[in-house]
């Protein structure tokens, strides 16, 4: 975390807070709002010749930046779509290295939440509204209501994590729309990623495969394609040639054989049987020692990633987990 230069905590070594103080919106009433000026006359769900589903809303994208004239939009899109702010600023390290994982993290919710970025420098009431002592602060809202995220750069699996929980919520609060880019354009189809990895998988070359992802990681740690691959691959190894029956069968003959266990969920996740997995790991934490907590919630966040953190049995088991540990 970089402490700003223009806050008063700064120079007095006040401690970081990390929550916001409270929103005055008077301060972003008083201009017109430039993210309505973006959005133009862009057609929005329920309006005659939409052609949006009912379920969508039309953004400027899903990473834009706000400033204080155009803050008021995006209180009003809170109470369709989630919203999370990045209170940032030129000069700060930390900023830079998070952002763009930030932004590829969000891209891949396909518009259940935006990131909206706000330069603390350009926007000092906005920095004064949300109480920020010092950046990266990220901020979540909610039909309106700000709530503290994290502060400093995270890394990719922790920011999903915090994602989820925030997806969860706004799904409670019974916030279902859709964000939806207003140009309208559909993405290009990426290529395929390390296609020399997916080769070596296809010849059942699976030693080659984890080579070829672990050195995508040695060189860019933020490689989500790399990571998957790399849980995939390893999960293929665990259970390669393993009796799934015996697997199963040994597990439930002890139910509190951590290995076993561990062992069984794979070979039920391999296999399709994904809330089983997930209930089976879950299970084991109130009799396990702290080491093997440590274990099974690595396994769970494995399985997370492979079954993908927008699938609804993935957002239940990560609230599950999350009451498990704390």
């Amino acid at each position: 975390m970089t402490q700003s230069p223009h806050d008063p905590a700064a120079a007095t070594g006040a401690q970081d807070t990390g929550a916001p103080q409270g929103i005055d919106l008077s301060a972003a009433r008083s201009h017109p709002t430039r993210a309505e000026a973006a959005a133009g006359s862009a057609p929005t769900a329920g309006q005659p010749g939409s052609d949006l589903p009912e379920n969508a809303v039309a953004v400027p994208g899903l990473v834009f930046d706000v400033d204080e004239a155009s803050f008021e939009a995006l209180v009003a899109l809170s109470n369709d779509v989630p919203v999370v702010i990045d209170l940032w600023a030129e000069w700060c390290g930390p900023c830079k290295q998070l952002s763009p994982v930030l932004e590829r993290v969000v891209e891949s919710y396909g518009g259940r939440v935006v990131l909206a970025k706000i330069d603390v420098d350009a926007n000092p009431r906005l920095q004064q509204a949300f109480g920020v002592q010092s950046i990266p602060t990220i901020v979540a809202l909610l039909k309106g209501q700000p709530a503290p995220l994290f502060q400093g750069a995270q890394p990719e699996p922790a920011i999903r994590q915090v994602l989820d929980q925030v997806v969860e919520v706004a799904g409670q609060q019974g916030m279902t729309k859709i964000a939806v880019p207003a140009n309208g354009e559909v993405p290009a189809e990426a290529p395929p990623a390390h296609p020399e990895a997916l080769a070596a998988l296809e010849a059942g070359d699976l030693d080659g495969a984890e080579r070829i992802y672990r050195a995508a990681l040695a060189e860019a740690p933020a490689d989500a394609d790399a990571k998957l691959g790399l849980v995939r691959v390893e999960m293929l190894k665990r259970t390669s040639g393993v009796d799934a029956t015996a697997a199963l069968a040994a597990a439930d003959a002890d139910p509190k054989d951590v290995d076993a266990a561990l062992l069984a969920a794979d070979v039920e996740l391999a296999t399709g049987e994904v809330e089983a997995a997930f209930r089976r790991l879950l299970g084991l934490f109130p009799a396990a020692t702290p080491d093997d907590k440590e274990r099974i919630r690595l396994r769970l966040l494995d399985h997370f990633e492979v079954v993908g953190g927008e699938d609804p049995r993935v957002v239940a088991a990560r609230g599950r987990l999350m009451r498990a540990l704390f």
